[in-house]
């Protein structure tokens, strides 16, 4: 099969091409960024440098190809992200159709089936309605659930606080995930046969937690045993977010989603289609989040 892998080499698409490949498949990743190229092809596939705002660009890249794996880069460098996955997905929607790609997989999120009140996943849905609209797909939106690489992002404050915490009750059970299952589950739905038009959901998880669970396992692999999860107001965490430097408009979709978190919704449809967990535990993730925390300067 000729596939298409969006998202350069990034924590999902680099496993995500090189299991393909290594099931014979001729695989093209893009990317926006030309000192990738010759990474890329260190891997086996080919290399399309090239920028999701040019649907020209896309739609030539497309062209031939038998399946395409469509994911939408963080917004959060955006001043309106909604707006930015509203964009890139009609930007795809069209190239889609030019090409006459038939089989997508779109990397969505656990919360997309809500319009309203889950914060920066908003974008998600849209995307996914978007995708839905061009006639004649078969149509996979894959749902991974919180990522366990989202905690990198605490190693900051476990150094300066000696805690971690978000507006969210450290006693509520979150599904994790991890980029490699992710990876393999977008393996199978590019290369499995689906039916000319269809539109399925699939979740993504690898484990269950609560947020006490998550720093009690991080906290032993970094030798802080008693490092705690602190449950913050959506007041506090929305001003720590703007001490830090991030935009009002991106503190907020960081906000909604921790409170979409808390109070269940973001979760809820997860939890009527729950899937078969993946291979990547808490367990193993704490060893990740160790070597990144001892390599982060103080």
């Amino acid at each position: 099969m000729k596939i298409i892998v969006t998202g350069s080499l990034g924590n999902i698409s680099r496993p995500l091409a090189t299991a393909l490949v290594q099931q014979g498949h001729a695989v093209t990743v893009i990317s926006s960024q030309p000192e990738r190229r010759a990474a890329i092809e260190a891997l086996g596939a080919s290399a399309a440098i090239g920028s999701f705002e040019d649907a020209d660009f896309l739609a030539d890249t497309f062209a031939g190809a038998d399946a395409l794996y469509a994911m939408i880069a963080s917004g959060y460098r955006e001043l309106d992200s909604r707006a930015y996955f509203q964009r890139i997905g009609r930007h795809y929607a069209q190239a889609i159709q030019r090409a006459g790609v038939r089989r997508v997989v779109h990397l969505s999120s656990w919360g997309a089936h809500r319009d309203h009140g889950t914060g920066g996943i908003l974008g998600s849905h849209d995307a996914e309605e978007i995708l839905a609209a061009v006639p004649g797909l078969a149509l996979t939106h894959l749902r991974p659930t919180s990522f366990y690489t989202n905690y990198f992002g605490f190693v900051g404050m476990i150094k300066a606080a000696g805690f971690l915490g978000a507006n969210c009750p450290g006693d509520r059970p979150v599904a994790l995930v991890h980029p490699r299952d992710i990876a393999a589950a977008a393996a199978e739905e590019l290369t499995r046969p689906a039916a000319v038009p269809s539109r399925t959901i699939r979740y993504v998880a690898s484990d269950e937690r609560t947020q006490d669970e998550v720093a009690q396992a991080l906290g032993a692999a970094i030798g802080r045993p008693d490092l705690r999860w602190v449950a913050f107001t959506d007041e506090q965490m929305q001003d720590n977010l703007l001490r830090n430097g991030l935009p009002a408009s991106t503190a907020a979709d960081i906000v909604g989603i921790y409170a979409s978190m808390r109070n269940g919704t973001l979760g809820e449809d997860y939890e009527q289609h729950k899937p078969t967990l993946g291979k990547v535990k808490l367990a193993e993730f704490a060893q990740e989040f160790a070597a990144a925390f001892r390599n982060t300067g103080e």
